[in-house]
């Protein structure tokens, strides 16, 4: 007797298809030209700035000096400064006051002087003081006070009176000569940046002028 075999289908395999990515190509000669056109409007923009870091150091420096030398202010002698233990100031001595760094030293001239009007106080530290001197006169007066004992206090309220309209003056003049050290600062620093602006300028051109010659070398089809 025979046995009867049943084979099974088979299951047909499934189709697998490989996509590949379009590959975009760029021409040597479409490369040159975009860092060209790159380098070309970097070059204009480091010009410009370059241009307007220059105008604004000429201006500081020139609105500075114009300043500083219409006000007539002079260093004191060699012998002055070093009687007034200012011997750090020697280098200074009967110049007259035309640049920030000058105004800079004479500005700590000005606060050596001011540290001895009120014992190292400030124009605002004595404005208590000076109230509370008023009143003590005030109220002398009006307890009837003997007249010298008003007259006594009046020449305290007067004496800081004195001291801080001196102070006034003086820190607003050494406030005034320090604006224009930090001026001249800011000048500078301008001069410095218009020089590297300029220079990134000049890198850009060559690097310009190479990218131009590599393009013109370059095959069209490349």
């Amino acid at each position: 007797m025979s046995t009867a075999v049943i084979q099974e289908p088979r299951q047909s395999q499934p189709t697998t298809t490989t996509t590949t990515a379009p590959v975009v190509a760029l021409k040597r000669r479409t490369i040159d030209s975009v860092l060209i056109g790159f380098g070309v409007v970097a070059m204009v923009a480091f010009a410009i700035a370059g241009a307007m870091l220059t105008w604004g150091h000429n201006f500081s420096s020139d609105y500075v000096g114009k300043e500083l030398s219409s006000q007539n202010i002079s260093f004191p002698s060699k012998d002055a400064l070093i009687k007034g233990d200012r011997a750090d100031l020697v280098k200074f001595a009967d110049q007259k006051l035309n640049t920030g760094k000058e105004a800079e030293a004479y500005a700590s001239f000005i606060n050596g002087h001011l540290q001895d009007v009120a014992a190292g106080a400030t124009y605002a530290d004595l404005g208590a003081p000076e109230s509370a001197a008023k009143a003590d006169v005030k109220a002398a007066v009006d307890s009837g006070a003997s007249t010298a004992t008003v007259a006594e206090l009046q020449a305290k309220a007067d004496g800081i009176t004195n001291q801080r309209n001196t102070l006034f003056k003086g820190e607003t003049l050494r406030g005034l000569l320090l604006s224009a050290y930090a001026w001249s600062t800011v000048g500078m620093i301008a001069g410095l940046a218009a020089l590297g602006a300029f220079l990134a300028a000049g890198l850009m051109a060559v690097l310009v002028v190479l990218g131009i010659i590599h393009h013109r070398r370059t095959p069209a089809t490349a």
